[in-house]
């Protein structure tokens, strides 16, 4: 065992994952990238070549080349209204294919089907966010092979890295042609940006577009040219809209949620960048939401014009755009049916890649253009250490999504989120789970006030300044950490075993923590 910077011990060798030894997380940008890019295997395509259009999914895995013990990879941007993972492995399964690695961008409750899959052994490992069943089975030792979990900016790193490599990369496109250029801004199963798919499509062995809009060759406008697709194939339906945009994104009316935004805004307020160029991430959950519906009146109160929204969008950030009060939007994932309209039409609302996004080893990740973000997390210590990934009871329920990577960038890091949910407190003497490290977060903000990392002296001396409406209500990490003990009552003390069923890498590639096993009595009812 080894202590990594946040004080964790990491076994110097996983089962399933391998040495850990030059692999310690030693801080959020300790790490440099070395060596040179991965790439896939050369491949080609003639005219008198056979068609690209395949009959079925059966036939493009067969004519693919897939086998047991290869991995496969798929992107989320159809969420909780995916039918393309379920239908790929039930044909893996049929064919006899077993040991397969998952490499998701990320699983949801609809992907339940892969259960038997997993237990039958056409699953062995997945590397990739598992939300809801797929994460309970995980906690619960369900798994013979430790799960990876990377942020939406490591994910892309780990590829071009050449951490893992993509044998068939399925990619679920709401419009295609038989070409395989690739778009998600049409068709009936729209989700918009494409973003997370590019470098799977890039750097996979052998890619397969399947649809359930297949137009005549080209369409246009293209997110992903033919020019990387091996096979193409037509499906019935890729996807659920009503799932594509499941948790239809709202701002929330919960007063104590409205409060916790009002603070934030007034510290984004009294911040430095508040000011003309202002650019900002905000996420789709209720108060987020909020936030940028405050910033939006403070915005126009004070006459700024802000530079870009980033990540993933939704219809506030496409109003804000539509005002005037944004200039551009860089979408990675469209959250939902506005969104999805306004990459469609407005050439300033610009569709991005993972890479692009948030991959820290390119020499131009979005994130580090990034003023301010506003993110959530189940808990934060008394080191601001976050953590995203598990539950009060221990379970892997989540992902990492761009936690990390817009926390690392942005240059105001804010976590906005209510002192308790129910009963369980969220400031706590040590996380769980870490998952972003407490140097990488500026500012926790609670139903209580605004507590400000002690790193950010800048930030405390800025908010002393603000004054009458606009005062900034700061609040002591320890009081914080305290009321909400009070408030809690005792808890029961967290029961797991020594198993270690998942590994959170930080963006870098590094381990920054491990997720063990827990046991019947710890699962909430």
């Amino acid at each position: 065992m080894a202590l990594n910077a946040v004080k964790r011990d990491i076994p110097s060798r996983i089962e399933g994952y391998g040495n850990t030894g030059e692999k310690l997380f030693e801080g959020a940008f300790a790490r440099k990238p070395e060596g040179f890019r991965a790439s896939a295997m050369m491949r080609s395509r003639g005219p008198n070549d056979p068609t690209k259009f395949l009959g079925s999914v059966k036939e493009a895995i067969a004519a693919s080349g897939l086998k047991s013990g290869m991995t496969i990879s798929f992107h989320h941007h159809l969420r909780n209204g995916d039918f393309i993972v379920n239908q790929v492995l039930d044909e893996c399964a049929k064919a006899g294919i077993r040991d397969l690695t998952l490499f998701p961008t990320a699983l949801f409750g609809v992907h339940k089907a892969i259960i038997p899959h997993i237990k039958s052994g056409v699953v062995r490992r997945i590397m990739g966010s598992v939300n809801g069943p797929i994460g309970q089975l995980v906690s619960e030792g369900g798994m013979e092979v430790p799960v990876v979990l990377r942020s939406h900016g490591g994910r892309p790193r780990a590829v071009i890295a050449g951490d893992v490599h993509i044998d068939v990369a399925f990619i679920a496109a709401p419009t295609a042609d038989v070409g395989g250029n690739m778009s998600g801004r049409a068709g009936k199963s729209a989700c918009g940006s494409l973003g997370y798919a590019f470098t799977d499509a890039e750097y996979a062995n052998c890619v397969i577009a399947l649809t359930d809009n297949l137009q005549h060759y080209p369409i246009a406008p293209i997110s992903i040219p033919g020019t990387f697709v091996d096979f193409v194939v037509q499906v019935g339906v890729i996807g659920d809209p009503d799932g594509i945009v499941s948790g239809t994104t709202r701002v929330t009316r919960d007063p104590l949620r409205l409060l916790i935004a009002r603070h934030a805004s007034k510290l984004i307020e009294a911040s430095p960048y508040f000011k003309d160029g202002l650019s900002f991430q905000t996420g789709a959950g209720g108060i987020p939401l909020a936030v940028t519906a405050f910033m939006k009146e403070a915005m126009k109160r004070r006459r700024v014009r802000g530079g870009f929204g980033l990540g993933g969008i939704t219809g506030y950030f496409v109003d804000l755009l539509k005002e005037g009060l944004l200039k551009k939007l860089m979408d990675v994932q469209s959250f939902d049916h506005e969104a999805v309209e306004s990459i469609s039409s407005d050439p300033r609302h610009i569709e991005i890649s993972a890479d692009w996004y948030a991959n820290p080893w390119n020499c131009g990740a979005a994130v580090n253009e990034l003023d301010v973000v506003i993110l959530g997390a189940t808990e934060v210590d008394m080191n601001f250490n976050a953590n995203v990934n598990t539950e009060a009871d221990g379970a892997l329920l989540h992902g990492i999504g761009g936690h990390q990577d817009t926390a690392a960038g942005a240059k105001l890091t804010i976590i906005a989120q209510p002192l308790l949910r129910g009963r369980i407190p969220c400031v706590v003497d040590s996380v769980h789970t870490v998952t972003t490290p407490g140097e990488a977060i500026d500012a926790l903000v609670t139903e209580f006030g605004v507590t400000i990392n002690p790193r950010r002296r800048d930030l405390i001396d800025a908010c002393g300044e603000a004054k009458g409406k606009n005062a900034v209500p700061l609040v002591p990490l320890d009081e914080l950490a305290e009321r909400a003990k009070r408030m809690s009552g005792p808890m029961s003390p967290l029961r797991q075993g020594d198993r270690i069923v998942g590994i959170v890498e930080w963006r870098d590639g590094t381990v920054i923590d491990v997720v063990r096993q827990i046991f019947p009595e710890n699962i909430s009812s």
